[in-house]
Formats: C-alpha cells, structure tokens, sequence
C-alpha cells in the first residue's frame, strides 16, 4: 500500500487499540514494555499516538494481549508522517487557513526553519528521536512552508521574541543560514515578521508562545497552544478574543518590519 493512501491518525487509532487491548487483558505498560524490549514511557507514548511501534513490538503485543491480528491490520496503517499525531488536527487547520498569526518566545517559528535548524532542533528531543523520526520530522516541517505560496495567498504574522533569533540551535553557521532565511521569507508581500524589544516595562506576550488561525474566508477563528505534555485549542469566546486582543498588542509593541529585519541582519552578520 502507498504511504499517500495510509491513514494520516492511524497512529492515534493504533494506540488507542493497543491500549484497548492491554488494558482488556490486565497488564500494565511496564509489564508489556518489558516484554517488548520498550520502557513504561515508549509505550505510553506509542498509546498516545506520539511514537510509532518499531521492530517486533506490533508482533509480541498483539500475541501478549491475544489481540488475534488486529494490533498487526491497523499497524500497517500507521506510517512515519513526520508530525506527532496530536499535531495533525493543528495541520489540518494550517493547511486551510485564511490567516496565521504565531507569537514565539523560544525558537524560531516551524514555518520559518531551514533543513539544517528544524533536524538540529529534533535532535534536542528528549526522550531522543530514531534517525528516521528525525528526517520525516524535518521533511514534513519544510513541506509546511509551501502554504506561503499557495493561492490565494494566506496573511501569515510572526511576532518573534529577541531570544528566539541568538539561541545557537545547531550552532552559529547553523543559526546564521537560517536568519538568512528569514529574510527572504520577509520580503513576500503577504508575510509579516517583527522582532520584540528586549526592554520593555509591560510586555503583552507573559503567558507564552501562541498560534492564531482564521479559518477559510474568516468565517471564524481558532487559537492553538502547547506546552509541556499539552497542546489544545481554543474555538469559544471570550478565549479566542482575548487571545486576538493579546496578539495585537504585541504587534503594537514589537518593532516595525522594517526595524525587524535590519536587526535580524545585524544578528546574522555578528554571527
């Protein structure tokens, strides 16, 4: 079966199953991990849908929890996307959007990453991710940009914090390639990117990174947030107002595009 015809949440029905089934059977993560050569928290994780089984994991869980084959039939389904399944519903949404807003605090934002950034911030995964989760997570990561081409062209904002742009991830030559980069993205008309001062008195952006979607023709609108061990979205007033509010008021507090990019330049140069 092509991967194009694959299920792109089998992963999240695969460990919705597995977990069915374990706990059907009466046996704990621990005790199917062990079996498996998997720790407590790699099976937890494959449960969620965050991790793919590998090896003969599928084989010895299904025959443990007497699944009788249906472990190994919605395994086959489930294919290296390259996004965590909780991600998928935020793509989905993405994907479709009139509008994208992001305010990031502590690296620069998916959308704008090179090969070499987005495969060196993977590589800072803890726990680690396999080689092969690393390059599917870097593929699916760069073909996310394509939506700034698309037509019609989505209004896509960044408001971006002074850290996001010297943490060294990668290293300099790394970090520099990409600030590069940056600037090329700036310079499409309907791509917006603004730096915050790193001075101010009363900061709008205290709770932390956000996402804001206008959906197809802006008939509504969505606010996606993730944190540790969380991710979730907002899609009912007054959240999505306040969360709107907040972002035009960092817009209002950052430097202009064009301040931005001269200093994301002079960043790049130091580097």
């Amino acid at each position: 079966m092509n991967n194009e015809k694959k299920t792109p949440g089998a992963a999240k029905a695969f460990g919705a199953l597995l977990r069915f089934h374990r706990e059907r059977a009466g046996i704990s993560q621990e005790a199917l991990g062990r079996e498996t050569a998997y720790s407590k928290s790699q099976v937890a994780m494959i449960e969620r849908g965050q991790r793919r089984p590998r090896g003969r994991f599928v084989e010895l869980a299904d025959e443990m929890l007497s699944a009788q084959g249906a472990l190994l039939k919605v395994a086959e389904e489930v294919t290296a996307s390259g996004v965590a399944a909780w991600f998928e519903d935020y793509l989905e949404e993405e994907a479709k959007a009139a509008g994208i807003h992001k305010y990031e605090v502590q690296l620069i934002p998916g959308l704008l990453q090179t090969p070499e950034y987005a495969r060196a911030v993977f590589h800072c995964a803890v726990p680690a991710l396999d080689d092969e989760d690393i390059e599917a997570g870097v593929a699916a990561r760069i073909k996310r940009q394509a939506l700034f081409r698309r037509k019609p062209s989505p209004l896509v904002t960044f408001v971006v914090e002074p850290a996001a742009l010297t943490k060294p991830i990668g290293g300099p030559e790394v970090l520099r390639e990409n600030l590069l980069y940056i600037r090329e993205y700036a310079e499409l008309r309907n791509v917006t990117i603004q730096v915050m001062p790193d001075d101010l008195w009363v900061h709008a952006g205290l709770s932390g990174s956000f996402t804001l979607l206008e959906t197809e023709g802006r008939r509504s609108q969505l606010v996606y947030v993730e944190g540790q061990g969380s991710r979730y979205f907002l899609s009912e007033q007054p959240d999505v107002g306040d969360c709107f509010a907040r972002y035009s008021a960092l817009r209002a507090q950052a430097r202009s595009p064009a301040d931005s990019a001269r200093l994301i330049e002079q960043v790049a140069r130091k580097l």
